[in-house]
């Protein structure tokens, strides 16, 4: 029978559709694989192309002299300008700001061919460390309230360029998707005297059905109640409101984490197009008590129909558990150069 599950988080429904659920397996994309170089000349991200872009913002290893192995620069098609000054606006009920924020791009390794499932867990931490140094860096702008990194991997989740890379967007205004899980987050503080995440991490290791990896500071689960088949969530296990937190003992582990469950969808799930970001509170709330921030992963298995745009809830094909245990058993290793 089909069933309705609540989000623990945003206490959003989801409909957990069993009459048409369908074998994780199904879902998977039988794409033709195609040779992708590890150089190509036309694309700007690749190095020697640096005249390419715009000026960098940072490069990792910081000396010049060295070949790069992580590059931040502006995004050339920026979704908002540094170059103006968020203004406030309100006429009657028509509220506005100048569009100012800063969208930047992480160009992820040299190599155009290797997605991050691909890549070694050594550059996986490269990167994280350099989200960390620009989502600090943004966040002590006065004018900055909220900075979301992200990654599109795959022309279907939204990815315009082929060569692997990251982005963020910092804004002047904290989105309201974030804002929703910020309050509900504090209703449950309030209410238990507790961080409602904790909870939840606490007795899905208890449970085990939704669990996919298990680290020393790390876990990744399907939630009970995820909106699309494959939605998996990565929680710190140490209580962190703010990415901005993070330990680099707890850089390299999650890089192994995540680099590891990057691997199991592109092998099990044969490489479709995803999307991860970092869910992160505001820099002030570095030591809030009732929040955590997290990386959720979401694969582009399904596309959103009128149901769900109508009604803002969602249908999931595939149960939580099943896919849990569905990527518990697919052997990592498989993907071409994975942990090396």
């Amino acid at each position: 029978m089909p069933e309705l599950r609540q989000n623990f988080f945003t206490k959003e429904w989801v409909i957990i559709a069993t009459e048409r659920a369908r074998r994780p397996e199904e879902l998977a994309t039988h794409r033709t694989a195609q040779a992708v170089p590890s150089f190509v000349e036309s694309c700007p991200f690749c190095p020697g192309n640096e005249n390419k872009t715009p000026p960098e913002v940072l490069r990792f290893p910081g000396n010049t002299s060295e070949p790069w192995a992580v590059r931040v620069i502006p995004n050339k098609f920026a979704a908002l300008s540094s170059e103006v000054q968020p203004t406030r606006n309100l006429q009657h009920l028509r509220r506005r700001i100048e569009g100012f924020g800063f969208h930047e791009v992480i160009i992820d390794s040299p190599d155009h061919a290797c997605c991050m499932a691909l890549l070694p867990d050594a550059q996986v931490a490269r990167i994280l460390c350099v989200f960390k140094e620009r989502y600090n860096s943004l966040s002590a702008d006065q004018r900055i309230n909220h900075v979301t990194i992200f990654k599109n991997h795959g022309a279907d989740a939204g990815a315009s360029l082929q060569h692997p890379h990251s982005q963020l967007i910092a804004t002047p205004v904290i989105p309201s998707q974030v804002r929703h899980r910020l309050h509900e987050a504090l209703r449950h503080y309030d209410d238990a005297g507790e961080c409602m995440f904790c909870h939840m991490v606490e007795r899905e290791i208890e449970d085990h059905t939704r669990i996919v990896i298990k680290s020393e500071m790390f876990v990744a689960l399907e939630v009970f109640a995820s909106p699309t088949p494959f939605a998996t969530h990565i929680f710190p296990l140490r209580h962190m409101a703010s990415f901005g937190d993070i330990s680099a003992v707890e850089i390299t582990d999650l890089a192994r984490v995540l680099r590891t469950l990057l691997a199991k969808i592109y092998v099990g799930l044969e490489n479709p197009d995803l999307n991860f970001t970092i869910r992160s509170g505001p820099s002030d709330y570095v030591g809030a008590r009732h929040f955590h921030w997290y990386v959720s992963v979401i694969p582009r298995l399904t596309r959103v129909a009128g149901f769900e745009l109508g009604s803002g809830m969602f249908i999931n094909t595939v149960l939580p558990e099943s896919a849990a245990e569905f990527l518990r058993n697919v052997n990592a290793q498989k993907a071409a150069g994975a942990g090396a």
